[in-house]
């Protein structure tokens, strides 16, 4: 009696790690599946119902691998009646947990709804003598259900095993409800950090696009941003900037900065330079325990039709020049202080003359950054993805580009691209 519930202990701890070994449901749901199987039942079967209320079977386990056929018996099952008959309607609907013995499984033609016969075919399919259905129930809702079952062979599931298996049930709707809530937060995380980021200038000459993509590893948000408007000048903005820190905080200091800086840029026409040390004194006021890096850069095109970029960096990484033959180099000049360090010090700015149909490229450094490498293999690595969409479409070197280096990425990442027209002819 003592070393059974020393092992039922022991399977309770078991389940708990791995259902809290990862963020992913069906992965954790999956990984409980084989642990109970063969120590608690012959086979396992995990059902989570969909946002429309119908039921999914997400995980089969069996201690035979070679009984399951191709797909494991996993996928979209019949909708629940509303008048629930059989043992997993009823679960699903909120009953249990509920014990079937060989006489509460009767054949499949005698199922009275395409749910109930679903389930009588599995129980038969896996030669099943008892079974326990059980509610995924977490915060008074019911989230799905787990069915465990044992053939003939094997002593059959009784009334005492109830209180394991609802046990087990608890835990498993605890991490389900738990993934949930990761991804909903991790969605409405994205949605803000996206709403603060702006609408680029479409008119002119100039091409524009730009891709904010959050942390793969994280829900927090960042202060990750980019901007781009139209001077009164004419001339066109490019800027890029992240605000230090991973929380909401961040996100609203990265909103207010990109708008005191907007104001900035348009009601004083002086270079890029004379800019930032403006924004450094006002963010200096407002924030003055926060540090931010940030590129201000405006692209002007000339009488002749020449093309330059005049900007300054506030610790930011330099731009990226790729020309339409795939040569490219990073515009080191303009490189200042961060900002909030130490607002008196004078800012540097830096002129560039651009070729014609070039492509300048601003990113933050979630981009080039790997754990375990130095910098400089990061931004070697961006050259040599970014020469190889020299040529392509400015939405898809943008996309190519986030798809190549920031599939895996533990940090937001912005980029800001501008594709420089063809000369016009007479030029």
């Amino acid at each position: 009696m003592v070393q059974r519930a020393l092992d039922r202990l022991t399977l309770l701890a078991e389940a708990t790690t791995a259902l809290s070994s990862t963020l992913d449901s069906h992965k954790g749901l999956s990984r409980v599946c084989r642990i109970l199987v063969p120590q608690l039942a012959d086979w396992v079967a995990v059902d989570l119902l969909e946002d429309d209320g119908r039921p999914r079977r997400v995980s089969v386990a069996h201690h035979d691998a070679s009984v399951l056929p191709v797909g494991g018996l996993t996928g979209l099952l019949p909708p629940v009646p509303e008048v629930p008959v059989g043992p997993l309607a009823r679960v699903l609907s909120g009953a249990g947990p509920l014990l079937l013995t060989a006489e509460d499984i009767p054949a499949a033609r005698q199922a009275t709804d395409p749910l109930h016969a679903w389930q009588l075919e599995l129980l038969a399919q896996l030669g099943t003598d008892t079974a326990v259905v059980a509610p995924l129930r977490a915060r008074r809702q019911v989230l799905g259900a787990v069915t465990l079952g044992r053939s003939a062979g094997r002593a059959p599931l009784t009334i005492d095993d109830l209180a394991m298996v609802e046990d087990l049930a608890h835990r498993m709707a605890l991490a389900v409800d738990n993934a949930r809530l990761y991804r909903e937060t991790q969605h409405i995380a994205e949605r803000l950090q996206r709403s603060l980021l702006p609408s680029l200038p479409e008119s002119g000459p100039l091409q524009l696009a730009a891709r904010y993509s959050p942390a793969a590893t994280t829900a927090e948000v960042g202060g990750d941003w980019y901007d781009s408007f139209t001077l009164p000048s004419g001339h066109t903005t490019m800027i890029i900037g992240d605000v230090t820190g991973h929380d909401l905080r961040a996100a609203v200091t990265m909103s207010q900065l990109r708008n005191m800086l907007r104001g900035i840029g348009c009601d004083r026409q002086e270079p890029p330079g004379h800019i930032l040390r403006r924004l450094d004194l006002a963010h200096h006021n407002l924030y003055p325990h926060t540090t931010a890096t940030c590129l201000y850069g405006v692209l002007g095109e000339g009488k002749d039709g020449s093309w330059t970029l005049e900007f300054s960096s506030a610790g930011h990484p330099p731009p990226l020049l790729i020309t339409h033959d795939g040569d490219t180099r990073y515009l080191t000049g303009g490189h200042g202080l961060l900002l909030g360090v130490d607002p008196g010090q004078p800012r540097p700015y830096a002129t560039e003359a651009l070729p014609a149909r070039s492509t300048v490229l601003l990113y933050t450094d979630g981009l080039i950054e790997r754990r375990g490498e130095g910098l400089d293999a990061g931004m070697t690595r961006l050259r040599q993805h970014a020469a190889a969409l020299a040529r392509e479409p400015l939405n898809t070197f943008c996309d190519e580009l986030l798809t190549g280096l920031a599939s895996d990425h533990g940090d937001d990442v912005a980029v800001l691209a501008a594709r420089l027209p063809t000369p016009r002819p007479g030029r």
